[in-house]
């Protein structure tokens, strides 16, 4: 990450660079705490030139009412009215047109069937042993004949 000098962040609060370089540098203090700290003391050091303001307390209050004011003219005649898209009729009148399709095309038919399929009971499948388990079993036996074999001889 390429980190700002201070005079290059002393440059951004004069206001003496190109537009394209200052939103450049505005994203890097989004990330860089380090240049956060000198694009801070740059803005110390250059203070006495920047303007005072008359009456602070007022402020605020001037920004907020500005911002009202444009909020207001940018609004459309009626602020009060919701476009169609956001009202709940619109909403309910499309759910209503999704099951109507639905309905036509069988997909809850089709999905009433799979669930009673579910539901009832199969047939219990007899477990068929693997060949694996065959021999194993095959194999015990002969052991066991063996066995018997040999007892019987002694």
């Amino acid at each position: 990450m390429k980190h700002y000098s201070y005079d290059e962040w002393l440059q951004y609060v004069r206001e003496e660079i190109s537009e394209q370089d200052r939103e450049t540098y505005e994203r890097h203090l989004y990330t860089c705490a380090q240049c956060l700290d000198v694009y801070l003391q740059a803005v110390t050091a250059n203070e006495s030139s920047l303007p005072i303001l008359s009456n602070e307390g007022n402020f605020t209050d001037l920004v907020m009412a500005e911002v009202s004011k444009q909020k207001q003219e940018s609004a459309a005649p009626n602020p009060n009215k919701k476009p169609i898209y956001q009202q709940a009729v619109f909403h309910y009148l499309l759910a209503a047109a999704a099951t109507i399709l639905l309905m036509l095309t069988g997909a809850f038919q089709s999905l009433a069937t799979y669930a009673n399929s579910i539901e009832s009971p199969q047939k219990v499948q007899e477990k068929k042993p693997s060949v694996t388990e065959g021999v194993i079993d095959k194999t015990f036996a002969w052991m066991d004949s063996l066995e018997n074999k040999g007892v019987n001889k002694k």
